[in-house]
């Protein structure tokens, strides 16, 4: 029998590109290290316990480039497992700190449990956990999509042979990892411009995602609302936001994380043991920092000092509990919607997949529990991924979507305001360069060719969406600053060398071997 309507998950995973190899550890490395102990690996091992207990799911999934180009590296590879093994140490003589102390014992074992099973799946991919994802991708289960190159902002770049680049560059290293060509695509930031889609149908994309206004404000008016896709006058579809359940799940104030039973995030056992017993497990300068070992739940408004003992049994009954409303919201909204459309609606349902594990950690309980119940439980409502759908329901309504993004306010403000909009003249003028230097040299060879991939590699990392945002949010400004000037002025120093047919090997080396994302990269994508 087919389900009154259906539910498109998408899980928007991405990290911008950091790899310091100058240093022996670095701090925003830890990004890293983090999302895969708390939300890859986690969210590898629910998929794949669904696979062998028989329970139907789909979900859709971007690995950005410049994630799995950190997730391939050799480098941070055995920089994180250095890592995940001294969390396996760290739990083990946590079990033997706390076995007499009854609050906190059950959730030592809780965190010798999870860091083992990370290590067993870590060592099962020999250390390359795409290719888990991948396996999943070919058995059907997932969709993996890619995006920008390195999350750039499209909006904001004036030549469109660096938003291709973008794109083109981003295609061509899916194909490397993933052994075939991204039919959807994430636009960084969901930001989107009418016409933007061209560039996509050139490069053979299919799909995408926008936030809900992007296609109700879209001309003509959508006729099913964000209930459907849309076709775009190109041919590719887009698939919007549901807001009911971006807030049932995304709030930390009115949605499912803010439950004063799940962990807290903010206290670590970094900062509450001795620091002699915990400098082993600190950076090589010694100062205090975040373990991911938490022993409190979240309690209430209170001060992180009188958050109350973390209980694992009751935050998994909770996360399952929340599981249940949330397929029971969806169901009758599904029940609701099918009589008003006259046809199956869809729900489209995207988050950041970092919230799934780091920020919240219960949530790839949640995401086991929710498609358990949803395989067991109902028969109303059916998961389903956007090529699955356009494949079902070929035919659907054709609009121009409006100017948009997923980001505060709805547009390009948190991109482009006083605090970050001098950096746009230079990766302006570096695009316009980069454009320039693929037209003079054609068919470059040797080193020429080294330095003109290694320019393109540099203008992408500098033209990053991350580091804007950053600077808007003031956290590690200093660090966003940092990363975009050197890549600009990395870039310009090349471009220099290049015109003067005076090209520092030794120099590029250093940039080849440090900024190395892209292993395959053509230059003449900005052709």
């Amino acid at each position: 029998m087919d389900p009154k309507g259906y539910w498109c998950l998408q899980l928007h995973a991405h990290l911008p590109y950091v790899r310091h190899p100058e240093y022996p550890d670095f701090l925003e490395e830890d990004w890293l290290y983090e999302a895969i102990s708390e939300t890859y690996l986690p969210l590898l091992s629910v998929f794949e316990n669904f696979v062998k207990d028989g329970v139907d799911f789909k979900v859709t999934m971007t690995i950005t480039p410049s994630l799995a180009n950190m997730l391939a590296d050799p480098l941070l590879q055995s920089r994180y497992y250095e890592k995940l093994n001294k969390s396996v140490e760290f739990a083990q003589k946590e079990l033997w700190r706390t076995k007499n102390l009854t609050d906190f014992y059950p959730v030592a074992q809780m965190y010798d449990a999870r860091f083992s099973e990370c290590k067993r799946l870590w060592e099962k991919y020999g250390g390359n956990i795409l290719n888990g994802f991948k396996n999943l991708q070919d058995m059907g289960k997932i969709e993996i999509i890619t995006c920008c190159a390195t999350h750039g902002f499209l909006p904001l770049m004036n030549n469109e042979k660096a938003q291709r680049a973008q794109i083109r560059v981003a295609c061509d290293d899916y194909e490397r990892h993933f052994g075939r060509r991204p039919l959807g695509i994430w636009l960084a930031e969901c930001a989107y411009y009418p016409a933007m889609d061209k560039i996509l149908k050139e490069e053979g994309i299919r799909f995408f995602f926008l936030e809900a206004h992007g296609i109700l404000y879209g001309t003509p008016r959508p006729k099913y609302g964000v209930f459907a896709p849309v076709y775009c006058p190109s041919g590719v579809a887009a698939f919007s936001r549901d807001m009911e359940t971006a807030h049932q799940v995304w709030s930390a104030e009115t949605g499912y994380p803010g439950d004063p039973d799940y962990r807290e995030f903010y206290r670590d056992l970094g900062y509450d043991l001795e620091y002699e017993y915990v400098k082993p497990y600190l950076h090589s300068d010694g100062v205090r920092r975040n373990t991911g070992v938490k022993y409190h739940k979240i309690t209430g408004k209170v001060p992180l000092s009188d958050k109350q003992p973390y209980a694992p049994q009751p935050a998994q009954n909770k996360s399952a509990q929340h599981a249940g409303n949330f397929l029971f919201n969806r169901t009758k909204q599904v029940e609701y919607l099918s009589e008003i459309l006259g046809k199956p609606p869809l729900i489209v349902s995207m988050y950041d997949a970092e919230l799934f594990g780091h920020w919240w950690f219960e949530g790839p309980d949640f995401i086991n529990f929710l498609f358990r119940k949803m395989h067991y439980d109902q028969n109303v409502i059916k998961p389903i991924t956007p090529t699955e759908y356009l494949d079902k329901f070929p035919v659907n309504q054709i609009i121009t979507p409006a100017a948009s993004s997923w980001g505060d306010k709805g547009y390009y403000e948190v991109w482009l305001n006083g605090s970050n909009d001098y950096i746009y003249r230079h990766l302006h003028k570096a695009a316009e360069r980069m454009v320039e230097l693929a037209e003079k040299f054609e068919s470059a060879s040797g080193v020429l060719e080294r330095a003109l991939n290694q320019c393109a590699r540099e203008l992408l990392l500098a033209q990053s969406s991350d580091w804007a945002f950053i600077m808007t949010t003031g956290t590690m400004v200093e660090y966003a600053e940092k990363r975009t000037k050197e890549h600009i002025i990395n870039f310009m120093n090349l471009y220099g060398q290049i015109n003067s047919n005076a090209i520092d090997e030794g120099y590029l080396r250093d940039l080849e071997s440090k900024n190395n994302i892209f292993p395959a990269i053509n230059y003449r994508a900005y052709k």
